[in-house]
């Protein structure tokens, strides 16, 4: 990470338009950037002549906290799950817009590193940060807003389900909510789950690979398998059956689950912000080793829902904003 913001003291010290030239200092770019940050807007080459656009909120104190996270952190998760997003649609993400409110009376070294994390993982799936806005506020705001080209492919939406596909995933399943319960003990390791919790790795690649093998259907896993393949279930009105046998619960997860008294299967099913990506294929599909088939999707028998082996699910189904 760069310092440039070394010793600059606060954001209301440095200034608006100061502190705009600090963190677009720190800025990279792409090919597909005609136009980065410093005008009214940015430009961006679009040759599939259709962008794919998501955004996103994050709240400090309700979806970071600094005690638990770095600046840099925030800025790879908040990157993240916004890409990933643009990659469940089996598009290739390309340019990320950023809304930033932040007191007067913070060190600047924290928007400067925050920035450092929104670049390195916008490097990482391949896009760019091309502007955005910053304004004065009483808590650290992030608005994200992630853009992606489908190149030449169709979106794979929510609505494709069909019964007799296969449901697999790729990434991982619980290891973030895991990590978030270490955390809340006071803890700080095992190091490998407080590190999902703080930067998840979505993969990111495996969207649009999977739109060229011709999945069905597709979403990330922001607040829950079974919550978001709820949403799928919903969308494409089949019922979708989890195997429990098929999911990977690590040792290390299993210890820290006897450790605090939860079923580590309770993380993998509906534990939220890995960000990984589920798709149904056709069974006839060959998927490659990262894909992991963990159930199947079949005809509703009275409503589109998500069974755990063929039974209803007891409990919440993942996160829900509202709802805590």
């Amino acid at each position: 990470m760069r310092g440039h913001g070394q010793g600059r003291g606060t954001v209301g010290e440095l200034g608006e338009f100061g502190l705009i030239r600090e963190l677009t200092s720190r800025l990279t770019t792409t090919p597909a950037v005609r136009v980065g940050p410093g005008d009214d807007a940015a430009v961006l080459s679009a040759p599939d002549r259709r962008v794919v656009a998501s955004t996103d909120v994050l709240i400090e104190g309700r979806h970071f906290r600094r005690d638990w996270s770095t600046a840099y952190d925030v800025g790879r998760k908040s990157a993240a799950q916004n890409l990933a997003d643009i990659a469940a649609m089996g598009a290739v993400p390309t340019a990320l817009l950023l809304g930033l409110v932040v007191p007067a009376d913070l060190l600047v070294t924290w928007p400067a590193e925050l920035m450092d994390g929104l670049r390195d993982e916008c490097q990482v799936a391949g896009a760019a940060v091309v502007g955005g806005d910053v304004v004065r506020g009483d808590a650290i705001t992030l608005a994200i807003t992630a853009l992606g080209d489908m190149q030449g492919h169709e979106p794979v939406t929510r609505a494709g389900a069909r019964p007799g596909d296969v449901v697999a995933v790729t990434g991982w399943l619980g290891w973030s909510a895991a990590g978030h319960a270490v955390l809340a003990r006071g803890f700080r390791s095992p190091r490998a789950f407080v590190e999902a919790h703080r930067r998840p790795e979505p993969p990111y690649q495996a969207g649009p690979a999977a739109a060229g093998l011709g999945a069905t259907s597709m979403t990330d896993v922001s607040d829950g398998l079974l919550a978001d393949l709820g949403h799928v279930a919903e969308a494409g009105k089949v019922r979708i059956d989890i195997r429990t046998a098929a999911l990977d619960v690590p040792g290390q997860m299993a210890d820290i689950g006897k450790a605090v008294g939860v079923d580590p299967l309770q993380w993998v099913l509906t534990g939220g912000e890995d960000h990984a990506i589920v798709a149904t294929f056709p069974p006839h599909v060959k998927l490659p080793a990262r894909w992991r088939v963990v159930g199947e999707v079949q005809a509703p028998s009275a409503a589109a829902q998500v069974t755990v082996d063929g039974e209803p699910w007891r409990g919440a189904a993942g996160w829900d904003h509202f709802g805590g």
